[in-house]
């Protein structure tokens, strides 16, 4: 499953690049995540409860960033085991470039794939869920640092 999108945020990219590495600010922005611990240079471990149409699970993982380029764009790993529901895990490629009036243009293209129950439910209520996820959180993520 692939998903690409982008926020115009009205910061300037040293600010969203620092909420983009703070943990704090990452687990006010995912949805549903209870916990989050970690650095930026050692990874994160998150605990997210999570319903995805009839099918309620809490997921561990760990997020990992690579192909860092401070300032400009890196790699965001991640991957979780949700019990007896199954499993997901993939990339998110993020972009920050200079906006023309002062702000920062957030780019980004999403890779992920699930396993278990997950699976079985069909790719378009698997698709529509992961976009709703994926919308929740650049949205809040756009309200955490324009505040």
């Amino acid at each position: 499953m692939e998903m690409k999108g982008d926020r115009r945020i009205a910061a300037p990219r040293t600010i969203v690049w620092e909420k983009l590495n703070d943990p704090d600010t990452l687990k006010i922005c995912i949805p549903g995540c209870e916990e989050l611990t970690g650095s930026k240079d050692e990874g994160f471990e998150a605990v997210v409860k999570q319903k995805v149409g009839p099918v309620r699970a809490t997921f561990k993982g760990k997020v990992e960033l690579r192909d860092v380029i401070e300032m400009q764009s890196y790699t965001i790993s991640g991957s979780g085991k949700g019990g007896v529901a199954g499993f997901a895990n993939g990339d998110a490629r993020v972009m920050l470039t200079d906006a023309e009036d002062g702000g920062t243009e957030l780019t980004y293209d999403v890779q992920a794939k699930l396993g278990g129950k997950l699976a079985q439910l069909g790719g378009r209520l698997i698709g529509s869920v992961a976009k709703k996820l994926s919308d929740e959180f650049f949205d809040r993520f756009k309200a955490e640092v324009e505040t």
